[in-house]
């Protein structure tokens, strides 16, 4: 609420589209910010994928890899704060796909968009192995956690972040401000810490113009290799549609939801750049980092913190100490997604479209979505434990976090330009002209992504190298259509307004 009762732009625009005030609407425009880039969070895409860098062409790979993914997904981010202006809602892609596809289309098109969890198994899990890099290097290799531990520690991490995210929403902006302060101000310690003890350093003309194909996966074309190597940049640079999730707790969320998207990706778009620099430039031997007998067991960002301390004090102590700076970023990064996932529970919930919907989108005394919040850690739980059969499925899962995700970006966008093109009633922010042509090209670098990540990463191709990507996003994909096709189409009829609530109750007892 405004001063003395008055609506704000956002809430107004909430009412407008036939949802009534549930969640406490208490964000900035900088909290709104944090969110997204707590999750983007370049300490954790770019420390989890360095080893991915590496294999994949090296310090060129990297360095205009980042620029090149960076430029097309600032295009992404336009169009989506464009919407997210005009469709501040907690339920976000989904109800843009159905806002924009018409009634026709418009339960189906939500229906497909609103289906991807996996993003914050990846972050977590990922947290749950750097611990146990930790581990192995503070003990030189005698303790190390086993793949049953490694799940254990993963479930503890999902469990306080689902803790957390049961406090107030004010304190979820404190420690969502903190995590995007820790990751910047981390990133500036590293890219600073990190060259200044090195006691050898890169020449700029190896950074800048060295080429790695002494890869271990059997491809020898420098294109392929520099496109597979794209994947880091493009892994970390997700989840900025946290902002659209949280407009409704966002005050003037019909401005401040489209400028949280698109700073959060400007912001990591410079500072990752300046933290992939630092790291290429105290790459000496790429070879070693990546050696699965090293001190590391092969995690390329842990040795180069190790070696460069060890190189200059004959310990390295300080490198093990400077991985708790990735390892909160991580830790923040997981906590944000699960406020994130837990707000698109609430709103997919609250329009009827999951199984035991009354439930899970209940609103506590505190006004928070309690019961989404762990749902969507049991989710990300479920999802890690194909790890303790095959490291390779869960890769697969994981690989939704980057493809799955932005197929959801790119469906709203797709309907935008096409079934709505001249139905489309723009809020505050817009693109005016040049909305068409920024949605085009976001929609064509979705597709290209898409395709690409599911090539083989690996020759010859086998069981052990193939590339289950494909396999992890259609099995998904058919798995939704084959659930629309024999039950949902019957009754899911895209959001549901709430402002009638008897109204609204009675269609979600008929579901």
């Amino acid at each position: 609420m405004g001063i003395a009762g008055v609506l704000d732009s956002g809430q107004k625009r909430l009412q407008e589209l036939g949802y009534k005030q549930e969640l406490q609407r208490d964000l900035s425009v900088i909290s709104n910010f944090a969110f997204s880039f707590a999750i983007i969070s370049i300490l954790t895409g770019v420390t989890t994928l360095f080893n991915t860098g590496l294999t994949y062409g090296g310090t060129i790979s990297m360095v205009y890899g980042w620029l090149i993914t960076g430029f097309f997904t600032m295009f992404v981010g336009l169009s989506m704060a464009e919407i997210c202006s005009a469709f501040p809602t907690s339920g976000g892609l989904y109800f843009w796909s159905s806002q924009l596809s018409g009634p026709k289309w418009g339960p189906f098109a939500s229906w497909i968009t609103g289906w991807y969890w996996a993003v914050t198994c990846s972050v977590d899990y990922s947290l749950a192995q750097l611990i146990q890099v930790i581990i192995l290097l503070s003990t030189s290799g005698k303790t190390s956690l086993n793949k049953y531990e490694v799940i254990g520690v993963h479930g503890g991490i999902l469990f306080l972040h689902a803790l957390i995210n049961s406090l107030q929403i004010h304190w979820l902006s404190y420690l969502g401000t903190l995590g995007a302060a820790w990751n910047i101000i981390g990133v500036f310690v590293l890219i600073i810490l990190i060259p200044a003890v090195a006691i050898e350093r890169q020449s700029a003309s190896f950074v800048f113009t060295s080429f790695d194909t002494s890869n271990v996966v059997g491809i020898d074309s420098k294109p392929y290799i520099f496109l597979l190597g794209l994947l880091m940049s493009q892994y970390t640079i997700t989840g900025y549609d946290a902002s659209a999730h949280m407009s409704e707790e966002t005050k003037s969320s019909d401005t401040n939801g489209a400028y949280g998207i698109l700073s959060a990706i400007g912001i990591s778009i410079l500072v990752g750049w300046g933290y992939i620099l630092g790291l290429t430039f105290v790459v000496i031997d790429p070879t070693h980092l990546l050696d699965p007998t090293n001190e590391s067991g092969g995690y390329a960002i842990a040795q180069v913190f190790y070696d460069v301390f060890n190189g200059r004090y004959g310990t390295g102590t300080g490198g093990i100490v400077c991985l708790g700076i990735p390892a909160f970023a991580v830790f923040f990064c997981g906590m944000s997604s699960i406020t994130s996932n837990s707000r698109m529970v609430y709103a997919f919930s609250r329009d009827g479209a999951v199984p035991l919907s009354r439930f899970w989108h209940k609103v506590n005394a505190q006004e928070v979505p309690l019961n989404a919040v762990w749902l969507s850690a049991l989710v990300a739980f479920i999802f890690a434990l194909p790890s303790l059969g095959s490291l390779v499925a869960f890769q697969a899962m994981v690989s939704i976090a980057t493809i799955g995700l932005y197929i959801s970006y790119a469906l709203p966008i797709f309907f935008r330009i096409t079934i709505a093109r001249k139905t489309f009633v723009p809020g505050p922010f817009n693109l005016g002209r040049y909305s068409l042509f920024i949605g085009w090209v976001a929609v064509a670098w979705v597709v290209v992504i898409t395709v690409l990540f599911c090539l083989p990463v690996a020759y010859p191709v086998n069981k052990s190298s193939l590339n289950y990507t494909p396999v992890a996003v259609g099995g998904v994909f058919v798995l939704v259509l084959l659930y629309w096709a024999l039950s949902a189409r019957r009754w899911f009829k895209g959001p549901l307004v709430n402002l009638d609530e008897s109204a609204r109750d009675q269609k979600l007892a008929q579901l």
